[in-house]
């Protein structure tokens, strides 16, 4: 699988099909997606925190986020983000 390192090397496609086979034949380079999620979070305000986690349990969740190609700060926010409003909801 060939890894993309620009989003200007992502195509336009003609059909869903093409757009799928493009997609089975490549991916977003680790960079890529890294740089991705750090642009579309710099024009909102956020604050920095300090939070103590155990050391096997941050391991375990920044392997957890190589796998999806996510920076683990992200995929912590995003949980963090899923878990609010479902509490939210249950009220």
């Amino acid at each position: 699988m060939e890894a993309l390192t620009k989003w200007e090397d992502v195509p336009l496609f003609d059909s869903e099909q093409a757009e799928a086979d493009f997609w089975h034949e490549h991916g977003v380079g680790l960079r890529l997606m890294e740089t991705s999620v750090a642009q579309s979070s710099e024009g909102s305000e956020s604050v920095t925190i300090t939070l103590r986690i155990d050391p096997r349990m941050l391991s375990r969740i920044k392997r957890l986020a190589r796998s999806r190609f996510l920076n683990y700060q992200s995929m912590i926010k995003q949980w963090l983000s899923e878990r609010m409003e479902q509490e939210i909801r249950d009220r």
